[in-house]
């Protein structure tokens, strides 16, 4: 039941987010407190020195993030977010963002998000 909740929330909030729809978000699993999704790394991307801008990595879990904290139903934004970028990502990578929710209280939430590659590799980790 919590995937089907968390699931139209996911649509209903992509069908308004220019933004991850321009990166080329796609969902692959969707849970209460809990979202993947992925994209595909294009040249568009890159920053001067030829590897993944680093706000397509923040972008991304930003977006994750997002998702996962709305997956309830009630609507909430970030208050304070950080990333370590691990490993550089190229052109034609896919990146796989997972948020999981650590922390939920009445009035805040800790979520952690992952970025991986396509070699299950951890890439970013976002707070």
């Amino acid at each position: 039941m919590d995937e089907n909740i968390a699931k139209l929330v996911f649509d209903k909030m992509m069908s308004k987010d220019h933004f991850s729809q321009w990166l080329g978000i796609e969902g692959v699993e969707h849970r209460e407190g809990y979202c993947q999704i992925k994209i595909e790394v294009k040249k568009e991307m890159l920053n001067g020195f030829g590897i993944t801008h680093g706000g397509i990595t923040y972008s991304l879990a930003d977006s994750a993030l997002a998702f996962a904290a709305n997956s309830r139903g009630y609507q909430s934004v970030s208050i304070e977010t950080s990333i370590n970028h691990l490993k550089p990502t190229n052109v034609g990578d896919v990146l796989l963002a997972e948020a999981k929710e650590i922390n939920l209280s009445n009035k805040t939430g800790l979520f952690e998000v992952k970025i991986y590659n396509q070699e299950e590799e951890l890439v970013a980790l976002f707070k």
